[in-house]
């Protein structure tokens, strides 16, 4: 019996783990598919209610292709072109062609080559196919391959152009990023266990967790019932990563401590298991009900990323309470080498800690207020976080070359002629909806849809095309189409031609990125307080209380505002961004109160474990001291995971990074360290209201020392 015994204890943890390998090795060749499921065009995601969607729909009515248009800009470098410069131009924009057209990447007819009014510039639009994938940013790199012209600066610019700089940026996610991530993971590790083989299980842990919860993420996406595109794909990568490691830390710590109690090794896991895994499930659950809340969004791409951040937490869940659990116990205190836990040795976590919780429990008055000012105080600068949004050719850090020559073009050109806004409007008394269009502040002009053959502004003639009693009408904007003030023009161009015509529609790329700015301003107002409520109703029904769960959801969401104030600051006068996106703002949020929570729940659950035997005051002084060392360990870990993120050359994960890294740091020694043990302190018991500990301790004291609790 005891050999039977003794077989089982070591087959089932390595069944365990020869089941995650085995697991992961097919897997990982799917998870290497995402990409190829990404959809990245913010077009995509909009709610069919959108305006811009609706024209999108009409105008298919109107001819059979959708297109992106790409330009080739050449601009003079001294004075007027040389006669020369357009046939030479010619000549490049015929390579062109034949380059798109051997990519089977045209959708049209482009346009002849176009000199400015000031002799100064040409340019020439090729109508690309939208749907090329992988295949623009071959296309694009290929054209800026082309020979120059002498005396100009030639640029390959136009929305195109843009789209395939900005996807480019989240070229480096499955390499670069798991890289960075993975490697400040190990050397936090290496420095907190100075053990040479137990990072690499936790990194292991955390590898095989983000392999497998990707491939699920892949078919998920691959059947449609999720919408996944490059942004969603790294911040997954990251918050598994991040999640995997915290769970991992947290029952590592306890296995260790659980060994100096034990002698045998079965019987410590046994206890870490018994004792973490409901603080872990509680973290992991209330992080899923909080990205699951983002399902409620208007925008495709914010629903995507709840699911799949959903399946990410889940996955890091069950690998640290199977996986590595199954690893430990089969090398015991081996994985500790050379700092092996000995059996009868004193459990100490850190005479730190334990001063600083003497500290808080003497003066807890002072740093509440402390504490509490610096948090108010910080989130004061939270009206001058700008989120307006940031357009897609400065969406690249250190810009791009689409950036820089839409800059050029607007030099010579209206900025807006290869993008125009398209009006949809009944064919009765479109002439006076032109009118009124071409007259507001911002509109280049605008002409009726003919079907034509494009060309230079003005070229159009003719009458409209008419389908369904409804014309098209194309607005050039003065400015940039991905600009603010092109989405400005385009809000007032929709109150003006409405005025005239009710059934106006405005729409295309400029409206596009419009709808998607006030949509996601929805989102924020909507989902904000959905998050708060769905997670202090699971706090409520973990810690069984009410007072408990409010203080902590108060005190994280301060913590929240607090690290946008800084955020506010930081982008605009130390790194100098053109502005933000509201989904870094909702996305931030989202992943700072969730993720937040976590350290409390972990401070919270030991803290009502040592109030049943301590009471509220003395349970949490002693929480805080027993929690101290391995939840800073864990937000570091989390905190550089995704400040990973900022290796990235793209604005908004840079500010995403920035926001969720600099905010769980905030959070783990600000808020669990001073806030939050200080509160419940001056509380007292009534913070386990309506429980029974609310009325004082439930069991006798032990007889021991605060550091053998």
């Amino acid at each position: 019996m005891r050999s039977r015994t003794s077989l089982l204890r070591w087959l089932i943890p390595a069944l365990v783990a020869i089941a995650w390998l085995a697991l992961a090795g097919p897997l990982g060749s799917f998870s290497g598919k995402l990409g190829e499921v990404s959809e990245n065009d913010s077009a995509a995601f909009l709610p069919d209610s959108a305006e811009s969607t609706q024209v999108t729909e009409l105008s298919r009515e109107f001819q059979s292709e959708r297109t992106l248009p790409v330009i080739l800009f050449w601009e003079s470098d001294d004075g007027a072109l040389d006669p020369a410069a357009q046939g030479e131009a010619q000549e490049r924009l015929d390579e062109a062609i034949a380059i798109a057209e051997d990519a089977g990447a045209l959708e049209g007819d482009p346009s002849p080559v176009i000199p400015s009014e000031d002799g100064e510039a040409l340019q020439a639009v090729l109508p690309f196919n939208p749907d090329l994938g992988d295949t623009l940013n071959e296309v694009i790199a290929e054209l800026r391959g082309l020979d120059g012209i002498d005396g100009t600066t030639a640029y390959v610019t136009g929305p195109g152009a843009i789209f395939s700089d900005f996807s480019e940026g989240f070229s480096g996610i499955d390499g670069l990023l798991l890289v960075a991530a993975f490697g400040v993971v190990l050397l936090i590790l290496l420095v907190v266990y100075r053990s040479p083989l137990l990072p690499l299980l936790v990194i292991g842990t955390a590898g095989l967790a983000l392999t497998v919860s990707l491939a699920v993420a892949y078919f998920l996406a691959k059947q449609g019932w999720i919408d996944v595109n490059g942004q969603s794909q790294g911040i997954a990568s990251i918050l598994v990563v991040g999640a995997a490691t915290d769970y991992g830390l947290l029952l590592v710590a306890r296995y260790r401590e659980e060994l100096r109690r034990e002698q045998s090794k079965y019987a410590a896991m046994r206890v870490a298991l018994q004792r973490s895994w409901e603080p872990i499930l509680a973290s992991g659950g209330t992080v899923i009900l909080g990205v699951l809340c983002l399902v409620f969004s208007d925008l495709g791409s914010n629903r995507g990323l709840g699911p799949i951040s959903a399946v990410c937490i889940a996955f890091a869940m069950l690998a640290a309470l199977t996986f590595l659990p199954a690893v430990l116990v089969l090398l015991g205190r081996a994985a500790f080498w050379p700092f092996r836990p000995k059996y009868g040795q004193e459990v100490a976590h850190g005479k730190g800690w334990e001063r600083i919780a003497t500290s808080v429990g003497r003066r807890p008055r002072r740093y509440l207020l402390a504490s509490g000012g610096a948090l108010i105080a910080l989130s004061l600068f939270v009206p001058l976080f700008d989120s307006d949004g940031i357009p897609l050719s400065e969406a690249v850090r250190g810009g791009s070359e689409s950036g820089a020559g839409q800059e050029a073009i607007a030099r010579h050109f209206e900025a807006g002629a290869a993008s125009p806004a398209i009006i949809i409007t009944p064919a009765d008394g479109w002439q006076e909806v032109a009118e009124a269009a071409a007259a507001t502040d911002g509109v280049a002009e605008v002409e009726p849809f003919t079907g034509e053959q494009a060309g230079p502004p003005g070229a159009a003639g003719g009458e409209p095309v008419e389908v369904d009693g409804l014309v098209r009408l194309e607005a050039t904007l003065d400015d940039a189409p991905d600009s603010e003030a092109a989405q400005s023009t385009v809000s007032d161009l929709r109150t003006t031609v409405r005025d005239v015509d009710p059934d106006a529609l405005v729409g295309g790329s400029s409206a596009q990125d419009l709808d998607t700015q006030e949509t996601a301003a929805r989102d924020l107002l909507v989902i904000v307080p959905l998050v708060l409520l769905v997670i202090t109703v699971v706090l409520a029904l973990l810690l069984r209380a009410i007072v408990a769960p409010v203080l902590l959801v108060a005190t994280t969401a301060l913590s929240t505002l607090a690290t946008v104030g800084v955020g506010a600051l930081v982008f605009e006068h130390l790194f100098q961004f053109p502005g933000s996106d509201p989904q870094v703002l909702l996305i931030g949020f989202v992943f700072l109160v969730a993720l937040g929570i976590d350290y409390n729940i972990f401070l919270m659950t030991r803290a009502r474990e040592e109030s049943i035997r301590h009471g509220a005051r003395d349970g949490v002084l002693r929480a805080l001291a027993v929690t101290g060392g391995v939840i800073t360990s864990a937000g570091l870990v989390l905190a550089a995971t995704f400040g990973a993120l900022t290796v990235l050359p793209l604005v908004i994960l840079i500010q995403l990074g920035f926001l969720v890294g600099f905010g769980v740091l905030l959070d783990t020694f600000v808020v669990r360290t001073l806030l939050v043990p200080a509160a419940v302190h001056l509380i007292g018991d009534k913070v386990w209201w309506p429980s029974k500990l609310a009325d004082g301790p439930t069991a006798p004291a032990p007889e021991r020392e605060l550091e053998r609790v």
